[in-house]
């Protein structure tokens, strides 16, 4: 079982969140070329150990989360608020 903290609802099962994608592609403009899209949406890294995944907290709060998985052990590490301006909310004390 894996447990993630949301970082306005404290710790909780994953059941309750709903998973995002990989939170490191950097996806191309609309108008970029087909062959940009097509990198950024099927081209994937099969990363082993630390990644950052997009996870929604869909039966809690509704927060969009940037959650750090180890991909061998599923240990949870750093979460954060996906949007910047409710991570700088967080880390500033507002």
């Amino acid at each position: 079982m894996i447990r993630i903290t949301c970082p306005f609802c404290g710790e909780r099962d994953h059941s309750e969140f709903s998973y995002g994608g990989d939170a490191t592609v950097a996806y191309p403009a609309l108008d970029a070329p087909v062959e940009d899209w097509n990198a950024a949406v099927y081209e994937r890294r099969n990363p082993r150990g630390p990644h950052k995944e997009y996870w929604h907290h869909l039966n809690g709060c509704r927060s969009w989360l940037v959650v750090e998985r180890d991909t061998l052990t599923h240990e949870v590490g750093k979460v954060e608020f996906a949007h910047p301006g409710l991570r700088e909310s967080v880390e500033g004390g507002a």
